[in-house]
C-alpha cells in the first residue's frame, strides 16, 4: 500500500476545482495578576509576507501527512522552542480568507488555536524570520498586526470569538 504522502500527491484530477491552503496558528496566552491576558507575538521579517507586522508566535502551513493539531504542535516547537500537548490546544476559530480572483496560494483556510499550557520557555527559534518576540496585553496590541490575525485577537480580547470568520471576500 502506498504511503500517505503518495496517496495525497497531486494527480491533477482537481485542476478544475477551487483549492485552499490550510494553516495552523497558535496564540500562546498567559494570565496577568491585575490586567487582561497577554498574548505572545513575533515581529515578522525576511518572510516575504507581512514583514514588519506583528503576528502569532507560531503559525504555518499544514503539511501532507499531518493533522492541523500536528501542524500547530510542530510550528510551536519549530518557531518558539516549546512543546504543546495537542489536548492543550483550544480551538478559537476557523477563517476562510483570500482574494476573489487572486492566486491560488492566497486562498486560505486558517485554523486558530490558543494555548495556556506548554513546556519550555518561548524563544525565537527562526532568527531570520522573526525580528522580535514579546508579550502584549490583549487590550494593548502593537501596531501593525497582520490584519486577519488582528481580527481574531480583537475578538479574543472582546470575549466573543465567532466559530467561523471570513476575511477578504
Amino acid at each position: 500500500m502506498p504511503g500517505l504522502s503518495e496517496r495525497w500527491a497531486d494527480d491533477g484530477s482537481a485542476d478544475h476545482r477551487f483549492r485552499v491552503v490550510p494553516a495552523a496558528y497558535v496564540f500562546l496566552l498567559r494570565e496577568t495578576p491585575s490586567g487582561p491576558d497577554e498574548v505572545l507575538l513575533q515581529l515578522r521579517q525576511g518572510t516575504g509576507f507581512m514583514d514588519g507586522h506583528w503576528a502569532a508566535g507560531a503559525a504555518g502551513h499544514v503539511e501532507a501527512d499531518e493533522s492541523v493539531l500536528g501542524a500547530a504542535v510542530r510550528e510551536a516547537r519549530e518557531e518558539l522552542g516549546v512543546t504543546i500537548d495537542p489536548a492543550d490546544l483550544s480551538p478559537l476559530t476557523v477563517m476562510h480568507r483570500g482574494q476573489p480572483g487572486g492566486p491560488a496560494l492566497d486562498q486560505r483556510v486558517d485554523m486558530f488555536f490558543a494555548a495556556r499550557r506548554w513546556s519550555g520557555e518561548p524563544r525565537t527559534e527562526e532568527v531570520t524570520k522573526s525580528a522580535d518576540l514579546r508579550w502584549f496585553p490583549l487590550d494593548a496590541l502593537p501596531e501593525p498586526v497582520v490584519p486577519h490575525e488582528l481580527r481574531v485577537l480583537q475578538a479574543l480580547a472582546a470575549g466573543d470569538v465567532p466559530r467561523l470568520m471570513v476575511h477578504g471576500f
